[in-house]
């Protein structure tokens, strides 16, 4: 998948961002494109080789319409994960790596009823505030709103289920 300057793109760990340039670079004795990409919600620039982009799980925002999807994912029941707090954070970080937007959904609805039902380690504390950054990055851009427009936006959807959560 081929980018240009001014794309915005999501970086699994790190969440969307915009490309800056398109740059060529001897690397190691051989020419190299690489994106810059500019992480907005975190003001980092990270570097990606052109023909590493499917490897390092960079890929297009999402579609409004496929916002629906998401929203779906974060109001749905919660999916089985491993009881030690260890196995819960691997097990997670495997599904972020994927950049699959719906796992990152996925991800953050458990994490989130996790909280309200029993706490979360200081790991899972961390993560939590992370795929939530992340998830706003996107969100933010498939919406087309501000980061604390986003990150209220999620906010609301997570009080929405943990408010059922109790009621159930």
């Amino acid at each position: 998948m081929m980018f240009l300057v001014g794309d915005t793109v999501v970086y699994p760990h790190h969440g969307a961002g915009r490309i800056l340039e398109v740059t060529e670079e001897d690397f190691q004795g051989e020419v190299r494109r690489f994106y810059t990409i500019q992480i907005l919600h975190s003001d980092m620039t990270v570097r990606v080789p052109v023909d590493n982009v499917g490897g390092a799980g960079i890929r297009a925002v999402i579609s409004e319409s496929e916002v629906e999807e998401v929203l779906g994912v974060l109001r749905d029941d919660p999916t089985r994960m491993p009881k030690n707090w260890n196995r819960r954070i691997k097990h997670n970080r495997e599904k972020i790596k994927t950049g699959e937007v719906l796992e990152i959904a996925d991800v953050l609805r458990n994490l989130a009823l996790r909280d309200a039902d029993k706490g979360l380690s200081t790991g899972e504390k961390q993560m939590y505030g992370k795929v939530k950054r992340i998830l706003a990055s996107e969100l933010m851009y498939a919406k087309q709103m501000q980061e604390k427009e986003a990150l209220r936006f999620l906010d609301d959807i997570l009080d929405e289920i943990r408010l059922q959560a109790h009621v159930q």
